[in-house]
């Protein structure tokens, strides 16, 4: 009687475990499933870039979506079915990279891409990614005119 009360207890103690397991976690599935095109960190050469990593692309999703239920549920519905009106990067990334392909047909689940959209949105970007910056210089001589041209450049 005492081994099939510790088979049992051990039985539904791992449950939890398998359930968890079979729902995969997020940052597996990622690599798995995004981490081909998204990498997860700024690569040294961007020239070869497929897609915009990971924290460019959480940047501009929280912007959008600072509520992680929206932004789990845009994530599942843009990566489902992407379209420039959905779009909320720079639409020079669009221009650059093209739209993300649909995963509508792809061997991944809804409920996975909710997964990986709850890690992503848990994990990226870093409380410090300020996002890239294009320093702007001019000549001193001429400074009144820089000023409007900075004003021009931040808006």
């Amino acid at each position: 009687m005492i081994k099939i009360d510790k088979l049992f207890i051990l039985t539904i103690s791992l449950v939890p475990l398998i359930l968890w397991a079979s729902n995969g976690d997020g940052e597996a599935l990622f690599n798995k499933n995004c981490v081909q095109c998204h990498l997860k960190t700024m690569p040294i050469k961007r020239r070869g870039l497929i897609a915009p990593p990971l924290r460019g692309v959480m940047r501009h999703v929280k912007m959008a979506y600072p509520n992680r239920a929206d932004a789990v549920k845009f994530i599942v519905d843009y990566s489902i079915n992407p379209t420039k009106e959905k779009a909320v990067c720079n639409p020079r990334k669009i221009a650059r990279f093209g739209l993300m392909p649909s995963q509508k047909d792809a061997n991944i689940t809804k409920e996975e891409l909710e997964t990986i959209a709850q890690w992503m949105f848990d994990n990226a970007p870093s409380r410090n990614f300020r996002g890239r910056r294009r320093r702007v210089t001019f000549p001193a001589s001429n400074l009144k005119n820089n000023i409007k041209d900075i004003d021009k450049i931040r808006n």
